[in-house]
């Protein structure tokens, strides 16, 4: 890429970050890697491989009321402590990759559902047995093992 246009994508995203802000007077927040995010997104977008992220089909699915996301979280001391519990046993399981301690944890009424991707059957058995163990009675585990691991 040469560097007249890196440029001026550079400054059409400093452009757009700014007229974010509410008022000329408020300090600008949350902007300040606009540049680092903008220059990662040209060079995702330069890849040869680069593909499109297409999921609409998940998107059309959190909309219904049928499936559970974390906006349905119990309010209650013992489901948010269960979550707690949960969540801190697959943070502190150094086997478990980073995308498997980041998996959606929502805890309703005692019931624990699991949603989001993982990158092998271990892992997800690895996380069933932690909520077990960490005192859910009730579990759905919506876990998907991703397909096109590297």
């Amino acid at each position: 890429m040469t560097l007249p246009k890196y440029l001026g994508i550079l400054s059409t995203a400093f452009l757009i970050a700014g007229c974010d802000k509410n008022s000329a007077n408020e300090p600008d927040r949350g902007t300040a890697n606009t540049g680092r995010e903008m220059t990662n997104a040209v060079a995702r977008s330069d890849s040869a491989d680069a593909k499109n992220a297409d999921n609409t089909g998940k998107n059309v699915r959190d909309r219904s009321d049928a499936t559970l996301t974390p906006g349905d979280q119990g309010n209650s001391d013992q489901d948010i402590q269960t979550t707690v519990r949960i969540r801190r046993a697959l943070m502190s399981n150094g086997q478990l990759s980073t995308l498997a301690k980041n998996i959606k944890i929502i805890t309703v009424d005692g019931k624990v559902t699991l949603r989001g991707p993982v990158n092998t059957d271990q892992e997800k058995q690895t996380i069933e047995a932690a909520v077990k163990q960490a005192g859910a009675a009730t579990v759905d585990n919506q876990l998907e093992v991703k397909t096109n691991n590297p």
